[in-house]
Order: C-alpha cells, then sequence, then structure tokens
C-alpha cells in the first residue's frame, strides 16, 4: 500500500511513514573503509614509536587498498569504479551546484566523492610503497623516500579532512546520515 490512500492513513494515525531503504554499500565497502580508517590512525600514531606494529599495519593497508582495487573493477554495482568515476568536468560541475546547495543527489558516491576514492587510494598506495621501500637495503635511510613518505601521509591527512566536510555537507544538504548508511550499507531510496 504505497499509494496516496497509505499516505493519508499515515497522516491521519499521526504517523509519518519512513522513507523507503535500499542496500547501497556492501559489507567489503563498509569493511574495507572502517578497517583504512582504524588501520590508517593506528599507523599514524605508532609511527617510529612501535616500528614492528606500524610496519605490520602499513602491509594490512596494502591488502585492503589491494582488495578495494579488484572490488572496484568487479564487485557491487555502487563500488565499481564505472559507475561513479566522473570526467572533471562533471566533478567541477557537480562542486558548483554543491557550494549553492543545489547538488543532485546520488545513491552512490556523487562525482565528488568518486573523486575523493581515487585520490585516497592513490596516496594510500603510495605511502604503502614509500613505507614498504623504507624497509628494505637499497632504500634504508633514503631521504627522499622518507619525505614523500612523510608528504604523502600529512596530503592524505588534509584529503581525510576534506573527505569528512565533504560527508558531513552532503549529509546536511540531503538530510541523510552518510556516516550511517557507511556503517549500516542502507540509504533512503529517493
Amino acid at each position: 500500500m504505497r499509494s496516496a490512500e497509505h499516505e493519508m492513513l499515515g497522516s491521519l494515525t499521526g504517523r509519518e511513514e519512513r522513507p523507503e531503504r535500499i542496500r547501497v554499500w556492501d559489507p567489503v565497502v563498509r569493511l574495507f573503509h572502517w578497517a583504512l580508517v582504524g588501520f590508517f590512525a593506528f599507523s599514524f600514531f605508532t609511527g617510529d614509536e612501535w616500528r614492528s606494529a606500524h610496519i605490520l599495519s602499513g602491509y594490512m593497508i596494502g591488502v585492503l587498498v589491494a582488495i578495494r582495487v579488484v572490488w572496484g573493477l568487479f564487485g557491487s554495482e555502487h563500488a565499481r569504479f564505472v559507475n561513479f568515476v566522473r570526467n572533471p568536468v562533471t566533478v567541477l560541475g557537480f562542486l558548483a551546484d554543491t557550494a549553492r546547495l543545489r547538488a543532485k543527489r546520488y545513491i552512490g558516491h556523487n562525482p565528488a566523492g568518486g573523486l575523493m576514492v581515487i585520490a585516497l587510494l592513490l596516496m594510500i598506495a603510495g605511502i604503502v610503497t614509500t613505507g614498504a621501500m623504507m624497509t628494505t637495503d637499497a632504500y634504508w635511510g633514503v631521504e627522499w623516500v622518507e619525505d614523500t613518505h612523510r608528504t604523502l601521509v600529512y596530503s592524505t591527512l588534509g584529503l581525510i579532512v576534506l573527505h569528512i566536510l565533504g560527508v558531513l555537507l552532503a549529509s546536511i544538504e540531503h538530510r541523510e546520515n552518510l556516516v550511517r548508511a557507511m556503517i549500516t550499507g542502507r540509504k533512503r531510496r529517493d
């Protein structure tokens, strides 16, 4: 009973109908996201203080990134890169509409979110690569590798701040709790 009758019944009883929710983020995407948050934070705070744990965490992050890349190619609909990576003109148009609080709502990643996914994956892959290089005899103590690793870490922190601000703005603009959606995997249909 999803008709005008149902809406009228809801208004007569004083209860508003909850919007229908659909599954958007599959368990692989959600587990990847939150595991990456945890391992990145752990790696950042251990740094040089707990070297062996830091290195192990870095390798775990590398495994997570590899899984996400494979899932981005072969995973569920909203996880696949082809469904959310947009051209620069589309991303810029979306950002302009966002600045005016008139951005289109997307069920999956919006164009800016898609760009952020790719940027974060590339940055984190760079962090993992330079971190692994620093554990080898060939690059142990090589200054440019350490500097690049550090620069990528702090640049990624900047991207994380932008990501969080974007999630908050989109949550406000579209009246939708995107953090909850990344926990439950569900978003409202309309």
